[in-house]
């Protein structure tokens, strides 16, 4: 027999239902589309997975029902000896997003501010929001983020700084005197995190991931992935490099077991490929200039980026804009990021892929802009 009394239905936190959930960029199209799709929507790398991950993920399925390491020891080891870290200063999770969320909610919380830029990853105001804290937006300056517009922003509530370096989507950089100019201008109580997710790409000589921030200090952590160069997005693996106090705390609310045992056998494999990181440097160094200036003798604006993919930009309100080409794009079969959520509307962020797939991007366009 039905309860004749209304029951109340249990209510999240009011900041919870102020957060716009993310979504990814499309992966498929539309029926009647182009039978084989070019997708170029995800930053995913332009040549795959390292062969000898796959093969590593492949032996693991032997002990899939066996729990994973909960330390993930060997494969911060590897990184370690990769990059040059300490491996008790790297703690690992389910996708950089993943222990970007744990940050926030170790640092941040009711009536904090976390800042982060204008065109930042979508992910940095929903990891506040999710720890009841406050976003606040520092303005960028042509599509780069601006040390002075953050510094501006800093108040006594501010815990947090965000920082993605290069950004996505604009592929913009911070050198790192400017990095260091940001440091050394946040108190000391404010953790800074550098988001490096497209650090292997960028060329700048004047670049850092920023470790060497790290190094320097307890406030600073810097946040990679093996979702793009690495070629292993769909395995969900992300790190920090961080000062000891706060490596023990992130391993204090981690999950137990937050990566799988295929993804840490075939991301040891894959930091041991050198000749896999090699091509993938080599196509993106290739590729990446070349498609920029096709496009910009095209008559079409790309802002310089120092990742692995391109934003595009159109005149604001102009027709044929961003909406039209994408649709434009969508018809051959070739998918790219719409960025209007990034508030960019008159935008589009194409994903490098190998030479063949960026020049029927390339002639695409020619079509498009006849």
């Amino acid at each position: 027999m039905a309860d004749p009394k209304p029951r109340a239905a249990p209510k999240p936190r009011p900041n919870i239902l102020a957060i716009s959930a993310y979504v990814p960029g499309k992966s498929k199209l539309d029926a009647g589309a182009a039978a084989r799709a070019i997708k170029l929507s995800a930053n995913e790398g332009a040549l795959g997975a390292s062969p000898r991950a796959i093969a590593a993920y492949r032996t693991a399925a032997e002990d899939i029902w066996r729990y994973p390491d909960g330390a993930s020891s060997e494969l911060r080891a590897a990184i370690g000896v990769r990059f040059a870290l300490a491996p008790e200063r790297i703690v690992c999770g389910c996708g950089s997003g993943d222990v970007l969320h744990l940050l926030a909610q170790a640092y941040a919380g009711p009536g904090d501010e976390v800042i982060h830029t204008a065109h930042g990853f979508l992910l940095y105001p929903i990891a506040a929001r999710a720890a009841d804290a406050v976003p606040v937006v520092a303005a960028e300056r042509a599509h780069t983020a601006s040390i002075d517009e953050i510094l501006a922003r800093v108040s006594p509530r501010t815990k947090i700084v965000f920082l993605a370096n290069p950004n996505n989507p604009t592929g913009t950089y911070v050198p790192a005197a400017e990095l260091a100019r940001l440091r050394a201008g946040l108190p000391d109580d404010i953790l800074l995190v550098i988001d490096a997710a497209y650090c292997e790409y960028a060329r700048a000589k004047d670049y850092s991931a920023g470790h060497e921030l790290v190094e320097a200090g307890g406030n600073t952590v810097v946040s990679r992935t093996f979702s793009k160069f690495f070629g292993l997005a769909g395995l969900r693996l992300g790190w920090v490099h961080c000062p000891p106090a706060i490596a023990d705390v992130l391993n204090r609310i981690r999950g137990p077991f937050n990566v799988a045992l295929p993804t840490q056998l075939a991301a040891v494999a894959a930091l041991e490929d050198r000749e896999f990181q090699d091509a993938v440097r080599a196509n993106n160094d290739k590729v990446l200039p070349w498609i920029s200036a096709e496009l910009s003798a095209l008559g079409l604006d790309v802002t310089p980026s120092q990742a692995n993919f391109i934003l595009l930009n159109f005149p604001a309100g102009a027709a044929p804009g961003a909406k039209a080409a994408n649709a434009h794009l969508d018809a051959r079969g070739i998918i790219v990021r719409a960025v209007g959520a990034y508030g960019l509307p008159d935008s589009l962020r194409i994903t490098i892929g190998t030479e063949a797939e960026m020049r029927a991007v390339r002639d695409a366009f020619a079509e498009f802009m006849r």
